[in-house]
């Protein structure tokens, strides 16, 4: 009974994890502009979006464990990949504000004492 009880919460568990990945992943891939993917050399944008629209699909549809793997592995490359190199291109800095450098420090650019 209690094994019972472990499985379906980690089922739903696993459902809201894959399920919320992909609806990120999907949104990313919706905001994005289409010049960005052939910029960055990457698959087009609605290469990524029926890839990734398909997934959710699935993971709402029809919850099987390898389908939502499947879909997990596309959704990963997407955020791994894709999404840092249209970020990249498009000039969507990786949460710096301003464009500094790597060096910059919270009062300005850190040069080792110099």
């Amino acid at each position: 009974m209690l094994a019972n009880g472990f499985d379906s919460i980690l089922s739903l568990v696993t459902f809201l994890v894959f399920t919320g990945f992909a609806v990120a992943a999907f949104v990313f891939a919706a905001t994005a502009r289409e010049d960005a993917y052939r910029a960055a050399e990457k698959q087009t944008k609605k290469f990524w979006l029926i890839l990734l629209g398909v997934n959710l699909l699935l993971n709402l549809l029809l919850p099987m464990l390898f389908l939502q793997i499947a879909g997990l592995i596309a959704a990963i490359v997407f955020m791994v990949d894709v999404r840092p190199a249209l970020r990249q291109v498009t000039g969507g800095g990786g949460g710096r504000r301003g464009g500094g450098s790597s060096s910059d420090g919270p009062y300005g650019p850190y040069n080792g004492g110099r």
